[in-house]
C-alpha cells in the first residue's frame, strides 16, 4: 500500500512513522509513506499557501490553487521525487486475498480530515486498507477552500467530535489503523482477527487480558483462565465483551 500525505508540517510524522509496527511495515515493503510539504507549491517569494476568507471572519483559509496543484501533481506521479522518512524502493505487486482497489481511473483515494467528515470506525478502516493508494490532505488554519473539497476530495473523515490544530494527528491515526490491517504487518495472522471492534467480535470491545504473576497485590487471575478448558475460556471471553 502507498500513502501520500500533503502537510505543512512533515516533521510531525517522524516519531510515529519510524517506530514500532509502522516502521516494520515499511521495512517489509508492505507500506510506503511519502510526505509532501505543501509549501513546495506555495506562491511567491514567501511560499504563500493561505489567504483571508471572502465574506470576512477570523483566521485564514488554504488557497485552492496551491492545494489543487499539490493534489494533482502527487496523484499523477508514479514514483515520488520527494523524500520519504526512509527512502523505499518501488513496492512489488501485492495481492490481498479479498482484492485491492485503486481510486477512480487509477488515482489515489483522496481523503481530507475535517470535523464535518464521517467518523473513522473499524469498518471504515477495513474498507480503506483494501485501497492500493491513499492521499491524505492535512488542513490547517480555518480549513481549505470548499472548491477543493467539492472537486478534488473523495471523502472527508473525522476522528472525533473535538477540534485539533490540524490534520496531521488524524492522518497518523488513520495510517496506524490501516497499516495494522495489512497481511504480514503484525506478528500473527490472528492478531487482527479478535481485536476490539473486529467483525469476529461483533464490533464489540475486546475481553480483558491477564498474564503472570498469577496473583498480584491480592488480585488474582480468574480461575477459568487457569483451568485449561478451552471451551469454558472461550465462553468466559465472549461474556466479557462490551
Amino acid at each position: 500500500m502507498r500513502i501520500d500525505v500533503l502537510t505543512l508540517f512533515p516533521a510531525m510524522f517522524q516519531g510515529p512513522l519510524t517506530e514500532s509496527i509502522l516502521q516494520r511495515a515499511k521495512e517489509k515493503q508492505l507500506l510506503e509513506v511519502q510526505l509532501h510539504d505543501l509549501r513546495q507549491w506555495g506562491l511567491g517569494t514567501y511560499k504563500q499557501i493561505d489567504d483571508s476568507p471572502y465574506g470576512g471572519g477570523a483566521g485564514m483559509v488554504m488557497r485552492p490553487d496551491v492545494v489543487v496543484a499539490a493534489i494533482e501533481e502527487v496523484s499523477g506521479r508514479q514514483s515520488s521525487s520527494f523524500p520519504a522518512l526512509t527512502p523505499q524502493p518501488p513496492l512489488p505487486p501485492f495481492d490481498f486475498a479479498q482484492g485491492k482497489q485503486a481510486g477512480e481511473g487509477g488515482q489515489p483515494h483522496r481523503i481530507y480530515f475535517s470535523p464535518r467528515g464521517k467518523k473513522l470506525t473499524q469498518v471504515k478502516v477495513e474498507q480503506l486498507f483494501r485501497k492500493e493508494h491513499l492521499l491524505l490532505l492535512c488542513g490547517h488554519y480555518e480549513g481549505i477552500d470548499q472548491r477543493v473539497i467539492d472537486g478534488w476530495i473523495d471523502e472527508e473523515i473525522s476522528i472525533g467530535d473535538y477540534v485539533l490544530t490540524g490534520g496531521e494527528l488524524p492522518a497518523m491515526v488513520l495510517i496506524d489503523a490501516v497499516a495494522r490491517q495489512l497481511p504480514g504487518v503484525l506478528g500473527k495472522d490472528e492478531s487482527t482477527h479478535e481485536e476490539s471492534f473486529s467483525k469476529s467480535l461483533k464490533r464489540k470491545k475486546e475481553y480483558p487480558h491477564y498474564t503472570r504473576p498469577e496473583e498480584f497485590r491480592g488480585m488474582k487471575v480468574p480461575d477459568v483462565l487457569l483451568s485449561g478448558h478451552h471451551q469454558k475460556i472461550e465462553e468466559w471471553r465472549r461474556k466479557q465483551l462490551k
